[in-house]
């Protein structure tokens, strides 16, 4: 009632005191009504406004008894003051509206709140058509659902429903009252069905069409071009339109799908260039609204983005802030581009406009800027701090008292849409980073570089929920998945942009951290090109082809710092390259990027290396040890230029660049696995640009390989084969840096590899051991030096360090060794040597007993190499140690191989294969064995002579020292495998080897003549192989002869012998020789036979061979010490004794005997041409051939037969002619003066002498030889007179041979001839009787012999000669004769007796002259001999003549005749008269002849007239010589008679007298009576010579006279005789 005066004071005392009754809550719902409806009244009076507003809040507020018609009064009260005049009551009014609102909102939540616990009753359907059916809401709800449908209807400018007496109505306020409320009260719309039914049917409508004008809009188009003027975008309506839509996109977007998308798509329409600046803001600002709740983003894109047939809104957003971003750089906003901030702004109003709205720009004058900003092809937008991270804090859409359009700072819409890009990225990326982080419970992955991911921990959840998670998370990776694919384009594109753009420090980095975020994410979600196109992005910024890194050129107009010039990492670089510090952030981000994402990386490992690597190369770091960068003196000269700046951050970048590859380690193996990759094609590249040329190259993935190997040792397996595969490649490139570092890298890594305490051991894990050294082997297959030195020098460390714990690596290492081949340098070599010295010397015990074979190949190849003699020399020597150690620790390596073989057999069963391995039937110790002699004997073949006599020496050795560790069947291939193929190598090389000179040995070392030619050389290995082969078949011969083909060894070997011995090589002849003297020479080793059951070991004593080959001892005969059978039996008492006959055992020395005839025949066999080339065999050569018979002959005399005998004798004969070479002579001859035999003669002798004591003790049947032994002396004595002729050859006599050149002396063959003429009479004294020796007319032959030097007697060469026949003669005359005479009857040496007459003929009465020199003595010597055959006729021959063919006789007789008178011819001179008158032999035949005539009873007449004819002869003879003797005398008056006439008249008269003499002594009836008157008759003519001057011929005469006394008998009568 007091109001109702309408005087203001009571109306104002009324009105408190009715808020004082209503704040004691004392008020009726009536009263409520009446209270409300005096309010309106004085409402209509407008009275008291702002107290009426303050009393309807009191009323609403403090309870809730007004509702329906009431409160919509009170409401509709507020509004009606709402739009008074007065500004007070105006503001006042409206917030009362604004809080009334709230009221009626906030009660149906406190209703709901009371109604909760209260069963809720059947939902109604949703399809309710009838807007006014609010019968089932509450009182509270049903007030606020009609009030909120009213305000739709205002602001869509319909008529109230529930608000009766609404006068007027802004579309402004209310729509920030649906605004409000919408924000406020969300939960009323969702639990209500008829609220959401409101929402979908009027609010959203609403919201369209309001929209329209705003969409239809163009900026700048004429209005006359459309038929009906447009409508204008509204600045107030636009902008609350654009909250409401927030708020419904925000709250209600799950009740409003399709309306949403609606309005996403307007939103997304409204930033196109064509819209007013200011409608862009806004918008901009409503999407940055969205772009912080990526819960909301999330359900956008599954509602829109993943349904079919729908728009891809997600998607559109982000591209629409995209080409938002892109707009602005290329629509500047009033054509001013100037850099100068000061000019550029929306309007006309200048920076400073914009500074106060906004307080975060800071203007600067004079042109400078410091201002953060964008700069793009000349536009320059600042950046403005508009927001804090992670909030949308609009400033436009707060914005609700302007109604003209604010002027938009330049650079906001900018700065927000970049906020918009940040928030997303950080949205989306925490979002999904936290869900992802969820199962896997990943460990948080932090943007400091100092911190390292941690490794993910297994996942603990139990199975059965595993399962569903897996459901769920599909599905959300799906969504996530989505999320990135429609987003990154736009997003890139727009960051790229930007990130070009950037000239501040802080916005570069904040869009580097979203490129890197989001390449993250992609990674973490598997979405490769996506996350390769953000990588891509990061290293563009960074990389040559963005605009950031600039060639240097003056108009660069960059803002940035430049902190790095150098040149680019291309093949052809052209000018040099900047680094400016946008690209060092860059640096930082892609470091970041692979240290804390490197696991997601996947492929595009290769992006970021190649980046990094630019950098590297372009700061001038090098690869340090373990592949660490450094940084080094830049290589490429003055264009690389540092600042100070960035040479303190090189030792950083370097540190964190080592850091990102040691973080690999946390890497799960496929990660790895792609960082590998991306380095080898990174370092592929690197290559390509390295060929053709030496410049320095980039090493960055070479030495980031290594670093990542090294840090992967604990799981290398599964990265070693690319790593070293790449490596491997490196090492071949012709770049020598690059090759030096890809070694470096290997080796580095290999070493690392071997000394990693690994997990198993390297010891238990083979496979592991094999796979690192593998990439060592192969190493061997490049050509370069300089990779092969890395290589053996790490074989050399690992050896030194891994050394006892190879094992089975053992094959490969040593395989490195081994393939050094000649052609590859000494330096290597001597490496690769080093390495196996230190092996031999210290690893072979801790090497398995497999790999020895392999160290046996290898020290045998180094042998092989012929860079250096040394080397060759050294392995030789190593082998021989090798050999020591087998020999040392024979049993325990035999054990082992034993195991091994049986294994390796096993599996070759199971895969039905043979087992191969050289030797192989042998066991697998003697292979070892075999293998080792067979390298030996290839060294036995090298080039040089060196190699070749020491390879020898030892093969020899090791098979003497060792050889009886090897079974006994293994002999057999050392024999034909090793022994004789060795044989035919060496004799193939000797026979074609050079003949040519060689002039020195290398250096200035002289090569003594006896070595100057290749053949010569060769010469000298032919006979120590020879020999050793000789000397194991001599000493081993009771191993060997048990083998079954030991014969056809003996005779390889015998032709090995031969061959030798005929090569036209002195040295080797005489060698060959001298072998076979030793294996001839067999005696058994003696052996300790206490020890029956040992195989042949250690304790065989050296053989000791029986007999040298001296001359002296030749003689002795070679007694075998005992059986072969028992010689075995000694030797091994656990097998039976294996007894080879006899028989095989001849055959064998048959087969000796042949070989030695053909060796004899084949050199003694005279050249058919001769020049000065021929070669004749040496002294010694066939001296030792010789001396090899007689050994020889021991063992095949039971079957020498005729024929082996003629053989002999053809060879002996020829070796005898063989002249000397006058260089040789002076050894051979001492002098020609000393009557020596030379030793081949000896030899001959010798042989013919052991064959003759054979015969000797031989059978019966042997005896045949004799003949034929004779025959061969007899040959020999011919040699004194006429020595053989050797073919054509020219020999001269030694006096003449000059001793330097090249010519051929004959022997003095005197002694020889007269030696065996010695031997021929000894024989013969014991043989005389011999059937054979009678029947093959051996006498005749002897004397036939005899009468060459007989008959020659003083021509003879030597005068011993003749003097030593005659001596001959008569011996065996001696012994010969009485035989012939006992075979006279059989006429078997009837052809004897004419030579016999004919050689005394021949010896008597020589046609020779004596010699001018001839003493008295030496005459009388001579004469005394022949008085000795006289002698020998007269008691050997004459007495038997009864036995003897008479004209034999005859022919005596006729010689006794001519002996006893000498009518010399007068032509001597006195003085040599005296001395060539040989009185005494004359006598002696006269005497001889007497005696003859008379002293045996004639038998024949025949005989008798052969007497009485000599003493006829005689006599006249006589007669004649005195009748001229008279005359002489008597002519010469004074003169003295010669000389030799006197002393024919002397021996005359003693003739005479000797005559009467015997004529006296025989028996009267003997004498013929004509003889006797013959006598008588020259009594008168010796008178008649007592008138002789001579004293001598009286004193003669004298002894002539006197016997004549006898004849003086008185004369008788005739009575007497007969007659009357």
């Amino acid at each position: 009632m007091g109001c109702g005066t309408k005087e203001p004071k009571i109306t104002q005392l009324c009105l408190a005191a009715i808020q004082r009754l209503m704040s004691h809550e004392v008020v009726s719902e009536a009263a409520a009504g009446n209270i409300i409806n005096m309010l309106w009244q004085l409402m209509e009076n407008s009275l008291e406004e702002l107290k009426l507003l303050q009393t309807v809040l009191v009323l609403l507020t403090t309870n809730t008894v007004v509702h329906d018609e009431a409160l919509s009064k009170a409401i509709v009260l507020c509004f009606r003051l709402h739009f008074t005049k007065d500004n007070i009551t105006n503001n006042t009014a409206a917030a009362t509206v604004r809080q009334v609102v709230t009221v009626v909102f906030e009660r149906v939540v406190a209703e709901d709140e009371r109604y909760k616990d209260t069963v809720d009753q059947p939902v109604a359907v949703q399809g309710n058509s009838n807007r006014r059916s609010v019968s089932t809401l509450k009182p509270c709800a049903k007030d606020a659902y009609m009030l909120f449908q009213d305000l739709c209807q205002l602001v869509n400018a319909d008529a109230p429903y529930w608000l009766v007496g609404m006068t007027e109505m802004t579309r402004t306020f209310g729509l920030e009252l649906l605004e409000s409320v919408l924000n406020d009260f969300p939960q009323v719309f969702l639990q209500h069905q008829e609220f959401s039914f409101l929402l979908k049917e009027r609010v959203c409508p609403l919201v369209i069409k309001l929209f329209s004008p705003n969409i239809k809009f163009r900026q700048g188009s004429s209005t006359s071009s459309s038929p009906a003027p447009v409508e204008k975008p509204y600045f107030p309506i636009c902008m609350r339109l654009l909250r409401v839509v927030s708020v419904l996109i925000k709250q209600f977007y799950s009740l409003l799908v399709t309306e949403c998308e609606i309005f996403l798509s307007l939103l997304v329409k409204f930033l196109d260039a064509d819209k007013p600046q200011w409608l862009r803001a806004v918008a901009v600002e409503s999407i940055h609204r969205l772009c912080v709740q990526p819960q909301l983003l999330r359900s956008f894109c599954q509602s829109y983005d993943m349904k079919q047939h729908s728009t891809k809104v997600f998607r559109d957003i982000v591209n629409a802030l995209g080409s938002f971003i892109q707009s602005l750089f290329l629509v500047p906003n009033t054509g001013n581009t100037s850099v100068a901030p000061s000019q550029t702004g929306s309007n006309a109003s200048g920076n400073t406009g914009s500074a106060q709205t906004n307080p975060g720009v800071l203007g600067m004058g004079g042109g400078a800027s410091v201002l953060p900003a964008f700069e793009y092809r000349g536009t320059w937008i600042p950046i403005l701090n508009v927001t804090v991270q992670g909030s949308a804090k609009a400033t436009y859409l707060e914005m609700l008292d302007k109604v003209e359009p604010p002027t938009i700072p330049e650079g906001y819409a900018m700065s927000v849409a970049f906020h918009c890009l940040l928030d997303l990225v950080r949205g989306i990326t925490t979002m999904i980073e936290g869900e992802l982080g969820e199962p896997e419970t990943v460990g948080q992955t932090t943007t400091e570089t100092g911190s390292l991911p941690a490794q993910s921990s297994p996942e603990q959840q139990d199975l059965q929920s595993v399962s569903d998670q897996s459901e769920k998370e599909l599905v959300s990776r799906a969504v996530w998945e989505e999320m990135v694919n429609a987003c990154w384009c736009g997003l890139l594109a727009a960051l790229s942009l930007l990130l070009d753009a950037s000239t501040d420090e802080a916005a570069t980095e904040n869009i580097l951290k979203a490129e890197l975020t989001m390449a993250a994410l992609c990674g973490k979600l598997g979405l490769v090109t996506s996350r390769d196109a953000f990588i891509t992005a990061i290293c563009k910024a960074y990389s040559i082809q963005g605009q950031n890194v600039q060639m240097i050129s003056p108009s660069s107009e960059s803002h940035q710092q430049v902190v790095a010039v150098g040149q680019p990492l291309a093949l052809q670089p052209q000018g040099t390259v900047m680094l400016t510090s946008k690209n060092i952030q860059c640096m930082r981000t892609l470091l970041n990027l692979a240290h804390c994402h490197g696991a997601v990386l996947g492929t595009s490992w290769q992006l970021v290396l190649a980046t990094l690597q630019h950098l590297v190369w372009i700061l001038g770091l090098k690869p340090g040890v373990g592949g660490a960068l450094k940084p080094g003196r830049a290589v490429e000269g003055p264009s690389t230029v540092l600042t100070t700046a960035v040479m303190t951050d090189l030792p950083v970048i370097s540190s964190i660049l080592s850091r990102l590859f040691e973080s690999s380690q946390y890497l799960d193996d496929v990660s790895l696995h792609h960082l590998i990759n991306a380095l080898c094609s990174l370092s592929l590249e690197a290559m390509d640009m390295a060929y053709g040329n030496n410049k320095e190259p980039s090493l960055f993935a070479v030495a980031k390989l290594l670093e990542t190997g090294l840090v992967n040792m604990h799981r290398i397996e599964i990265l070693w084969r690319p790593l070293t595969g790449h490596l491997l490649e490196v090492c071949q490139h012709p770049n020598s840096r690059m090759r030096e570092w890809g070694a470096e890298a290997l080796t580095s890594l290999i070493k690392a590899g071997l000394t990693f305490s690994h997990d198993p051991p390297l010891s238990q894990n083979q496979r592991l051991q094999l796979l690192l050294l593998n990439p060592l082997k192969e190493l061997s297959n490049i050509s370069h030096p300089d990779i092969r030195i890395k290589q053996l020098e790490c074989v050399l460390q690992i050896l030194q360090s891994q050394g006892d714990s190879l094992g089975p690596g053992w094959p490969l290492v040593l395989g490195v060794m081994g393939a050094i081949r000649s052609d590859q340098g000494e330096s290597l070599i001597r490496t690769a040597f080093q390495c196996l010295q230190l092996v031999v010397t210290d690893f072979l015990p801790t090497m398995p007993c497999t790999c020895l074979q392999i160290v046996v190949e290898v020290a045998g190849s180094f042998g092989l190499h012929n860079q250096e003699l040394n080397i060759s020399l050294t392995s030789i020597g190593l082998l021989w140690n090798i050999s020591d150690y087998f020999f040392q620790r024979g049993e325990i390596i035999e054990k082992e191989l034993n195991k091994e073989e049986a294994v390796l057999q096993k599996q070759a069963e199971e895969k039905g294969v043979m087992l191969n391995r050289p030797f192989h039937p042998a066991p697998p110790f003697d292979c070892l064995w075999l293998c080792l002699y067979a390298k030996l004997g290839e060294l036995c073949v090298d080039p040089r002579p060196a190699v070749r006599k020491s390879a020898g020496q030892t093969l020899f050795s090791t098979i003497g020292a060792h050889g009886t560790l090897l079974q006994h069947s293994t002999w057999h291939t050392v024999i034909w495998k090793v022994l004789f193929h060795l044989l035919d190598r060496v004799r193939e090389s000797s026979t074609t080897a050079d003949k040519e000179k060689i002039e020195s040995g290398g250096g200035n070392i002289l090569i003594h003549h006896s070595r100057d030619t290749a053949e010569k050389q060769w010469a000298e290995t032919w006979v120590l192989t020879l020999a050793g082969v000789a000397r194991i078949f001599n000493t081993r011969r009771y191993l060997l002869q048990p083998l079954g083909d030991f014969s056809q060894a003996w005779d390889v070997l015998l032709d090995h012998i031969q061959s030798a011995a005929l090569s036209k090589n002195n040295e080797v002849s005489l060698a060959a020789l001298k072998s076979f003297q030793e294996i001839l020479q067999i005696v058994s080793p003696v052996r300790d036979s206490e020890k029956p059951d040992t195989p042949p070991a250690i304790n065989v004593s050296v053989p000791v061979v029986v007999g040298t080959t001296t001359a002296t001892s030749l003689g002795r005969s070679f007694m075998r010490t005992d059986s072969i059978g028992e010689r075995l039996g000694r030797y091994s008492g656990s097998e039976p004794p294996v007894v080879t006959d006899e028989i095989e055992d001849l055959n064998l020395w048959w087969a000796a005997w042949n070989s030695w005839y053909r060796i004899g025949s084949e050199s003694t066999r005279p050249p058919v041409t001769c020049d000065k080339l021929t070669f004749i065999p040496s002294q010694p050569f066939l001296t030792a051939l010789i001396q090899i018979f007689p050994a020889l002959y021991q063992h095949i005399k039971t079957g020498f037969s005729m024929d082996d005998l003629q053989k002999l004798g053809v060879i002996l004969h020829g070796a005898v002619s063989v002249p000397i070479s006058s260089d040789a002579s002076p050894f051979i001859l001492p002098s020609y003066t000393e009557a020596v035999l030379t030793s081949l003669q000896e030899a001959v002798l010798t042989a013919l002498d052991v064959l003759q004591k054979a015969i000797c003790v031989g059978s019966e049947s042997m005896q045949i030889m004799y003949p034929a032994i004779f025959d061969q002396l007899l040959a020999f004595v011919e040699f004194s007179c006429k020595p053989p002729q050797y073919g054509q050859l020219e020999t001269k006599h030694i006096a003449n041979a000059k001793y330097n050149q090249a010519e051929w002396v004959a022997l003095n063959y005197v002694p020889f001839a007269e030696r065996s003429l010695e031997v021929v009479v000894d024989l013969y004294q014991k043989t005389a009787c011999h059937k054979a020796v009678v029947t093959e007319k051996v006498l005749q032959n002897i004397i036939k012999t005899l009468r060459i030097p007989l008959s020659l007697k003083y021509s003879c060469p030597s005068e011993s000669t003749w003097k030593l026949a005659v001596s001959s003669l008569l011996k065996v005359l001696s012994i010969g004769l009485p035989v012939a005479r006992q075979h006279a009857s059989s006429g078997k040496f009837d052809s004897m007796w004419p030579e016999l007459a004919n050689t005394f003929e021949d010896f008597l009465f020589t046609k020779s002259t004596p010699p001018d020199n001839l003493s008295i003595q030496e005459f009388q010597k001579n004469e005394s001999i022949d008085v000795e055959v006289v002698q020998l006729i007269s008691t050997e021959i004459l007495p038997y003549a009864n036995f003897i063919p008479k004209e034999f006789v005859g022919q005596i007789m006729t010689m006794l005749n001519k002996g006893s008178i000498h009518s010399q011819s007068s032509s001597f001179t006195e003085a040599e008269i005296d001395i060539r008158m040989r009185e005494e032999f004359s006598k002696v035949c006269f005497e001889t002849l007497l005696q003859f005539s008379f002293s045996n009873k004639v038998t024949t007449p025949q005989e008798g007239y052969i007497s009485r004819m000599a003493l006829s002869v005689l006599l006249k003879r006589s007669q004649d010589v005195l009748h001229r003797y008279i005359e002489d005398e008597r002519l010469s008056g004074k003169c003295p008679l010669p000389r030799q006439q006197v002393t024919e008249i002397i021996f005359v008269l003693k003739a005479v007298s000797t005559l009467i003499d015997s004529l006296k002594k025989t028996q009267p009836e003997n004498v013929d009576a004509n003889t006797w008157a013959q006598v008588i008759a020259l009594y008168p003519t010796l008178v008649e010579c007592i008138t002789c001057s001579s004293s001598e011929v009286c004193s003669a005469l004298k002894e002539a006279l006197v016997p004549f006394k006898d004849f003086m008998h008185p004369p008788a009568s005739k009575v007497q005789n007969g007659e009357s």
